[in-house]
């Protein structure tokens, strides 16, 4: 079938002659698909600081991380497309390969860890930014939603953050 006169098909977006590296066009298209199928929700405490609802159409990510931090050079850096990237991974690696939980974290981390880079970010206050905010996200858990998946945090045996997690359910009733 051809294109009405004038009218052109529209044109794809090369992302480059090496699909074998991490891009920022490539990173962008990827969080831009999980986005299309899934929500970001930044509205909960997460424990961990971001998660995934149990049937994986929700991406949390605590509501008091900053969307954004500064690099020593000055650079401002998004965090939210790294972590939805993380997460959708980790999620993906549970359900459909029946991965054990540490075993999936490592293998997204290792891709939140090529995106960072990828953006030309260094990973190391990357990492010391969420670090920095993992112990505060685990401080406060009082509105967790509903449907978080829990599973993380039993493959972590964290059994003092599960309570915790339990009794915020339950005052919430």
């Amino acid at each position: 079938m051809s294109e009405p006169a004038g009218k052109k098909p529209p044109r794809r977006r090369r992302i480059g002659a090496d699909d074998t590296l991490m891009s920022g066009a490539m990173l962008k298209q990827a969080v831009d698909a999980i986005l299309a199928w899934a929500t970001l929700d930044r509205k909960h405490d997460i424990p961990y600081l971001a998660g995934y609802s149990r049937d994986g159409r929700t991406i949390y990510i605590d509501k008091d991380l900053p969307k954004s931090f500064t690099t020593r050079a000055g650079t401002r850096v998004a965090v939210d497309r790294f972590l939805i990237l993380h997460e959708s991974v980790e999620k993906s690696l549970l359900d459909d390969l029946g991965l054990k939980y540490q075993h999936a974290h490592q293998i997204a981390l290792r891709a939140e860890q090529a995106a960072v880079k990828a953006a030309g970010v260094p990973w190391r206050e990357y990492d010391r930014f969420m670090a920095r905010h993992i112990k505060e996200a685990d401080d406060v858990i009082d509105r967790l939603p509903r449907d978080l998946d829990i599973k993380p945090y039993r493959d972590e045996h964290d059994t003092q953050l599960l309570k915790r997690m339990q009794s915020a359910v339950r005052r919430r009733k």
